[in-house]
Parts: C-alpha cells; structure tokens; sequence
C-alpha cells in the first residue's frame, strides 16, 4: 500500500484561532515531489487528492491506498497529471501516453495498472498528480502544448501580469469534477489570483513551483475579511477551503499549478471579493 496522510474538513471559526504553526500544519503540504515513490495527501475537502512522483531509477505504479477502500486507486476516482520535469511517460492499462514537459494527461475512472516513467534519469519527470471522486468513465485524454487554452491576465500596474494555461477543463476534456491548470506570473509581478474570490462551490490546491532558491511566496487563506497567510518554497502545496480566498504574491516570479474540485465545471463561478475590502 502507498503511503498517504489524512487532512480534515476545518470550521472557518476555528481556524481564525490558529497560530502559524497550527495553520501550516493543516493547510501546507510540503515535499510534495517524492523521489521513486508516491505518498498522497487525502483532503476531505470533496475528497480530493494530491500526490507528486519523479521516477528516477525505476518505474513507479499506482497502488490502491487503505482510505480509498477500493480494489484499485482509480476504481471510483478521475487523475489529473502535469509533467513539470523532462519528458516521461504514463501507461493506463497497457496504452503508452508520452508527456513532455508542462503537458498533461487525465485518466478516467476505471483504470486499473498505471505506471510513471522517465525518459532520463539524468532529467527526470515530475508528474504532480491530483484525484477527485468521479461518478462516471471519460475517456483518458492527454493534452499537449497545442490543446491548452491560453489566455493572458492582470497588469504590470498592479503587479499581476501573468498567463493562465487550462489543461483539464470541461471545454478540454470530459471531466466528472476535477480541474486544473497552470498560472506563471510575468517577470516584475508578483500577484496572483487578484482580485481574490472564493466559490463556495469548490475547494482547491495550489502547487507553486519555478520559485527560486532562497525566494518564497506568500499565501493569503481565511474569509475576506478574516485574512491569515502561509509561506511556501518550491515545491509546496497549500489546500484552500470553499469558504476561504486563495491568493499569493512571491518576491520573484513563479509558477503554480491549481486543482479544483465540487459541484459546479464553470470555470467563471467564483464571488470576487474587492480588494480593499479585504481585512
């Protein structure tokens, strides 16, 4: 069985109360890239899951996990999957997806013998990986470069210039409720996610990566008007509750992947809080 650590649902009451160690503690994921092995994170924020893997001297497969208690990791579960390393591959049940760097690759409900590979060991893969509950089989779909939509946000004024890459949306691929996509922000900005919002619909996690050594970003979560923050490194994730903002600003550029999970596919559903209203 893979290993696997269980984060639970939070009261936005009690969590106004933590100290910074107690927020980290519930809401940070760190390491989440994890040399030949997978260990996932099971939020009960709509069950979703978060893992990262870097096969480096040896192929790794995707075993079920005791919470799961299914015969199979994807007997009742969707998989998202960004490659942010070098070029590797993922095998579904005996078909060979060749992910190159910043593409992706879902896998429907129903797949039983996954296995991630690199090209290289030299330049590994990095296959971050969430999962959500699905009620249904799509397809598996890989989506290359050219299947991203793109599209170009914010402003150098406000310090939120950045472009916005949708890998696993419902106008890219068939999905029961998982999506993600990748936000890089321009050299000069720092902000991302600004205006904050919160869609009470949806919970989400956002993987920051590209962040340079001895650089940080800083992680804004609470209701508007009961704002906390975390800081993150490379490579670290923070979960982000329905009822909560999720917005970071770095002091440098970065990069981060962000997975959503709930009731509603519209991208756009979200209540966008004003920004000096904020507290």
């Amino acid at each position: 069985m893979e290993k696997h650590h269980i984060r639970y649902a939070s009261n936005p009451n009690t969590v106004k109360h933590y100290d910074t160690q107690e927020l980290r503690d519930e809401f940070l994921i760190q390491n989440v890239m994890k040399h030949d092995t997978l260990e996932w994170v099971y939020s009960h924020y709509d069950r979703f899951m978060v893992a990262g893997v870097v096969p480096v001297h040896q192929s790794v497969l995707l075993e079920t996990i005791d919470a799961l208690k299914a015969s199979y990791f994807l007997e009742r579960r969707e998989m998202g999957i960004i490659n942010i390393g070098g070029p590797g591959t993922v095998t579904a049940d005996g078909q060979v997806y060749d992910i190159d760097h910043k593409e992706a690759l879902y896998l429907g409900r129903g797949n039983q013998n996954v296995a991630f590979s690199s090209a290289s060991s030299d330049q590994p893969a990095q296959f971050y990986i969430n999962s959500t509950p699905a009620h249904k089989t799509y397809p598996n779909k890989k989506i290359g470069n050219d299947d991203v939509e793109v599209i170009e946000l914010g402003d150098p004024k406000t310090a939120n210039a950045r472009t916005l890459r949708k890998y696993i949306v419902n106008s890219v691929v068939d999905v029961c409720q998982l999506q993600m996509g990748m936000t890089s922000i321009k050299t000069g900005s720092s902000w991302n996610t600004m205006p904050a919002h919160v869609h009470d619909r949806r919970m989400e996690v956002y993987f920051y990566f590209e962040v340079p050594e001895d650089q940080a970003v800083c992680h804004f979560i609470g209701q508007p008007q009961e704002t906390r923050h975390i800081w993150l490194g490379n490579g670290e994730a923070v979960i982000s509750p329905p009822w909560s903002i999720h917005a970071g600003s770095g002091t440098s550029n970065y990069s981060f992947i962000w997975g959503m999970a709930g009731e509603n596919l519209d991208y756009s559903d979200m209540d966008v809080c004003k920004i000096n209203e904020l507290r």
